[in-house]
C-alpha cells in the first residue's frame, strides 16, 4: 500500500504514524517512566516494558489470557518490550486495571503494564515472528474455548485453589519448590502436600482466581525437571484451606504465627479435601491443556539450569516475603570435620550456584552452613547434594533458617572457619543464562582447558583422589576430555580437589560432573 512500510519487527508504519521508530512502537512510553501502568488513554492495544531478554510471545500471551480474547501480539525482543492486542477494549482495561494493583511477572521478572498510544496493531502477515505470535495466540484460543474472559472456560466464580500431582517423582518435591514454582503466577496463601495413593499432591491456594487459572494454564502438564516431575493440575472444590500448622507439609503464609505442629500431620483432615472424584474439569478440557506449553521450546523445563529458569533474584520480586520464598541458606552436616575447609565446600557448592559465603561451625565443625546466590540456587544443590558421599561420610544436606551468613566483626578471627566468596572470579554462573550443564553427581568428569597438558599428566593429577578407570581427549576438541574414576565419591573429592587448579598463565582447569560414557 503506498504511504506505509514495514519495520524490522513486522509493524506496519504509515506517514500519519511516523513516531514509531524503527519498529519500536511506542518509543517515548518507555521514557515517561510513569510507572502508573495506565499514563495513556484506554485502547485495546496494551504496552508491556521490562520484559526479560528470554520473554517469548507464549510469556505475554499468557499475561492476557485471564482478560480476554487476544487478536495479535508483537514482541520486541532488543527493547524488552511488547504490544498485545485485544478484541475488545473493555479486555484491555481490566488488564491493565489489575495489574496496576498486581504487578506482571514473566519469568520472574517484574514488568509494567499500560495502555499502549496504538489503536491497533499493523504487523507483516509474511514475518517470521508473526507466525510465532499467531501460533501463541492460536493456543491460547483453544485454552479459552467459550469462557468468559478466563482461561480453559472457566468461570469467574471458579474456586482459587488448584489440586497438583506429581508423577513420574525422579527428584525431591518440596513444599518449598511448590512455592517457588506458583508463586510466579501470584499471591499464595496456603499450601498443603500430602501423599494419596503413593503419589505426591498439594492443594495451593492464590489470593484470587486470575492468578490460579494462569498458573494451571501455564504449568499443567510440565516437567518440573529434565523429563521427570510432571505436573498434573486440576481446580480442586474447595472454598478455602484450613491449615493448622506452618511446617515442610502446610503453610499458611497469611498467618506465621501458627505452630510447627509434630511435623507429621499434614495440617489439614483428610475428610475435608474432597478428593474422591476428579477436579471440575472434565477429560476433554484436560486434553487441552498443554497447548502453550508445545510452544517455545518447553518454557518451563527446569532441568539444566534451574537457577536460570527460576530467575537469580527471588528475593527482589513484588511482593515475594524473603521468608517464604525460601531461604539462599544450606545446612550441611555429617562432615569430615578433620577435612572440611571453606574452600572445599565453595567448589562441591559451586557446581549448583554461585556460592557467596560459607560458615563452618566453631564449635560443631562436622556442620557448616553455605549462603548460595539465592534461593533456587541453594534448592538445586540440596536437590543434587543430598545424600552425597564425601570423605567417607553421606552427606546431609537441607534448607536453613537463616537468611544469610553473618561475617566476623572487624578485630574478630574465627580460625578462617567464615570466608566470603562474592567478589571470587572462579564463579560458575557469572552472568544470567549461563551456559552449565548440571548433573548429580557422577563417576564420570568433564575437564576443561586441558589442552596444555599430556594424558600421563592429568592421570598423575586424578589418581591423588583414587583410581583412573578411563580417559578420553574429545576428537574435536583438545581443550576438553573426559576422565572416569572408580566411584561417584572418588570424582567428587577429585573435582574439589582439582576444579579451579591453575594449568597455565590465567588459565584454570574446570571440572564438572558428566553423564557421558568413555
Amino acid at each position: 500500500m503506498e504511504g506505509e512500510f514495514f519495520s524490522s519487527s513486522g509493524m506496519k508504519r504509515g506517514p500519519d504514524d511516523m513516531q514509531v521508530k524503527d519498529g519500536m512502537g511506542d518509543a517515548n512510553d518507555a521514557k515517561k517512566a510513569k510507572f502508573d501502568n495506565g499514563g495513556n488513554p484506554p485502547s485495546r492495544v496494551v504496552h508491556i516494558r521490562s520484559l526479560p531478554n528470554d520473554a517469548a510471545e507464549t510469556d505475554v500471551v499468557q499475561l492476557g489470557m485471564p482478560f480476554g480474547k487476544m487478536t495479535n501480539v508483537l514482541v520486541l525482543k532488543q527493547k524488552n518490550q511488547a504490544f498485545l492486542e485485544f478484541a475488545d477494549e473493555t479486555n484491555a482495561v481490566n488488564m491493565v486495571s489489575y495489574y496496576k494493583t498486581n504487578p506482571a511477572q514473566v519469568r520472574l521478572k517484574s514488568c509494567y503494564v499500560q495502555f499502549s498510544t496504538h489503536k491497533e496493531l499493523k504487523t507483516d502477515v509474511t514475518n517470521v515472528q508473526n507466525t510465532n505470535a499467531q501460533a501463541a495466540l492460536q493456543a491460547a484460543q483453544g485454552l479459552l474455548g467459550t469462557g468468559n474472559g478466563s482461561a480453559s472456560g472457566v468461570s469467574v466464580e471458579q474456586t482459587s485453589i488448584l489440586r497438583v500431582i506429581v508423577d513420574n517423582v525422579l527428584y525431591p518435591v518440596t513444599l518449598e519448590v511448590l512455592h517457588q514454582l506458583f508463586s510466579r503466577y501470584g499471591k499464595i496463601l496456603k499450601i498443603i502436600t500430602f501423599t494419596k495413593n503413593n503419589t505426591f499432591q498439594a492443594l495451593i491456594q492464590f489470593a484470587d482466581h486470575i492468578s490460579a487459572v494462569t498458573a494451571k494454564d501455564s504449568l499443567d502438564n510440565q516437567n518440573i525437571y529434565n523429563g521427570c516431575n510432571t505436573l498434573k493440575i486440576d481446580f480442586s472444590r474447595l472454598t478455602n484451606l484450613n491449615v493448622k500448622y506452618n511446617n515442610d507439609k502446610s503453610r499458611d503464609f497469611t498467618r506465621p504465627d501458627l505452630p510447627n505442629g509434630d511435623g507429621n500431620d499434614n495440617g489439614m483432615m483428610m475428610g475435608d479435601m474432597g478428593m474422591g472424584g476428579a477436579g471440575v474439569l472434565g477429560s476433554g478440557a484436560n486434553a487441552m491443556m498443554g497447548g502453550l506449553g508445545g510452544l517455545g521450546g518447553g518454557a518451563f523445563n527446569l532441568g539444566g539450569n534451574m537457577a536460570n529458569q527460576l530467575g537469580n533474584r527471588m528475593g527482589n520480586m513484588p511482593g515475594m516475603n524473603q521468608t517464604n520464598a525460601g531461604s539462599p541458606c544450606i545446612l550441611v552436616s555429617n562432615l569430615d570435620e578433620e577435612r572440611v575447609t571453606p574452600d572445599a565446600l565453595f567448589v562441591l557448592f559451586g557446581v549448583y550456584g554461585n556460592v557467596h559465603r560459607v560458615k563452618i561451625l566453631f564449635n560443631k565443625k562436622d556442620n557448616a552452613l553455605v549462603q548460595m546466590a539465592d534461593p533456587s540456587q541453594a534448592l538445586q544443590a540440596i536437590t543434587y547434594l543430598d545424600k552425597a558421599r564425601v570423605w567417607g561420610k553421606q552427606l546431609r544436606v537441607a534448607s536453613s533458617k537463616h537468611q544469610l551468613i553473618q561475617m566476623p566483626k572487624d578485630g574478630q578471627s574465627d580460625a578462617g572457619l567464615t570466608k566470603d566468596y562474592v567478589t571470587n572470579p572462579h564463579h560458575r554462573f557469572k552472568r544470567m543464562g549461563s551456559k552449565n550443564y548440571i548433573f548429580p553427581p557422577t563417576a564420570v568428569l568433564h575437564l576443561y582447558n586441558v589442552a596444555t597438558l599430556e594424558e600421563e599428566d592429568i592421570r598423575s593429577m586424578f589418581s591423588q583422589y583414587g583410581t583412573v578407570k578411563g580417559f578420553k581427549f574429545f576428537n574435536n576438541d583438545r581443550k576438553m576430555a573426559l576422565l572416569e574414576m572408580s566411584s561417584v565419591e572418588e570424582a567428587t573429592l577429585s573435582l574439589i580437589g582439582l576444579h579451579n587448579y591453575q594449568v597455565g598463565d590465567n588459565l584454570h582447569l574446570r571440572v564438572s560432573f558428566s553423564r557421558s560414557t568413555i
